[in-house]
C-alpha cells in the first residue's frame, strides 16, 4: 500500500501572520477564530522542506515577524512533533506562544513516559498551555512536568483527595455552628418558611439576586434538615427523583399535572 504524504498549507491573515499547519480547520479556524472567508492559502506542499522554507521567505516577504525556528525543526521523521521525554519532564520544541498551535495541529499524538502514556485533546491541550515552563536553557523550548499531568489525567483520585460537594461543606459549617447538636429539625422547618417568605418577596419584586439568595438559603436549610432527620440531602434528592422520572402527565396552566390527576382537573 502506497503511504500518502501529509499535506502542509502556508496560511496568510492579512494583517496578522502567516504561518504553517497541515490542518487548516483545527490550527486556523477553531484555534484562532478565523473563517475560510478570513484567511488564504499561498501554498501546499507535501515537502516539508520546502514550506518550511517558503514560510520563513514569505514571513519576511510581507513583513511579518520571521519564525526563530523552521517548522521542519518542529517535526520528527514520522510528521510528528519532536519531543524529549525524561523521567521527569516532557519538552516542546517551541516557545509557549507557539505552543497551542502546535499542540492542536497534533491532536491525537501519543508518548510514553515512566508515568504512562500521555496524549494530546482538547483538555490535556489546555491543560499543557497552561502549565508550561520556559525552559531555562532555551527559550524556544517550553516544557511540563509529567507526574503532574498524570495526577490531572491519570491517576485515580481518593475519596480523601477529591473536593467536598458543596453540600459537605454546607454540613462542615452546621458541624462547626453546632446546629446538629442543639438544632432541631422544627427550628429548621420554621427557617425554611421564613426563608420560602423571603423568596416569594424576591419574585414579586422580580429582584433575580434576592431570588438566587433565598433558593441557596433554602437548600442551606434543606440540607441541615434533612441531617438532623438522619438523611443526607442528596439521598433525598434521589429518592425523589426515581419516583418522578418515569411520572407521565402534562402542563396545566403552567403546572405539571401527573396522569392520574389529570381527570380532577378537567
Amino acid at each position: 500500500m502506497t503511504k500518502l504524504n501529509k499535506k502542509y498549507y502556508i496560511y496568510h491573515i492579512p494583517g496578522k501572520k502567516i504561518g504553517v499547519t497541515s490542518n487548516l480547520y483545527i490550527r486556523v479556524t477553531k484555534q484562532q477564530g478565523y473563517a475560510s472567508d478570513e484567511y488564504e492559502v499561498l501554498l501546499t506542499s507535501d515537502d516539508i522542506d520546502f514550506i518550511s522554507q517558503k514560510e520563513i521567505e514569505l514571513q519576511k516577504s510581507y513583513g511579518y515577524k520571521v519564525d526563530r525556528q523552521s517548522y521542519k525543526n518542529l517535526i520528527n521523521k514520522n510528521n510528528e512533533m519532536k519531543l524529549n521525554v525524561t523521567e521527569q519532564t516532557t519538552t516542546f520544541p517551541m516557545p509557549v506562544n507557539k505552543l497551542k498551535g502546535n499542540l492542536m495541529d497534533n491532536i491525537g499524538l501519543k508518548w510514553v513516559t515512566d508515568h504512562g502514556t500521555f496524549g494530546l485533546d482538547d483538555q490535556t491541550i489546555n491543560w499543557i498551555c497552561k502549565n508550561a515552563k520556559v525552559s531555562m536553557f532555551n527559550v524556544n523550548r517550553c516544557y511540563i512536568y509529567n507526574k503532574a499531568y498524570a495526577s490531572e489525567f491519570l491517576e485515580t483520585k481518593t475519596e480523601e483527595q477529591a473536593e467536598p460537594n458543596v453540600y459537605d461543606l454546607i454540613r462542615d459549617w452546621a458541624t462547626e455552628k453546632g446546629i446538629y447538636k442543639s438544632g432541631d429539625a422544627r427550628t429548621q422547618y420554621i427557617k425554611l418558611m421564613e426563608e420560602a417568605g423571603e423568596l416569594a418577596q424576591a419574585l414579586l419584586k422580580n429582584d433575580e439576586t434576592e431570588v438566587i439568595d433565598a433558593i441557596g438559603d433554602m437548600v442551606v436549610v434543606l440540607t441541615n434538615l434533612a441531617k438532623l432527620r438522619g438523611h443526607n440531602i442528596e439521598d433525598c434528592i434521589t429518592s425523589a427523583y426515581n419516583v418522578i422520572k418515569s411520572r407521565t402527565g402534562k402542563m396545566v396552566d403552567g403546572t405539571f399535572v401527573k396522569s392520574e390527576n389529570l381527570k380532577e382537573t378537567l
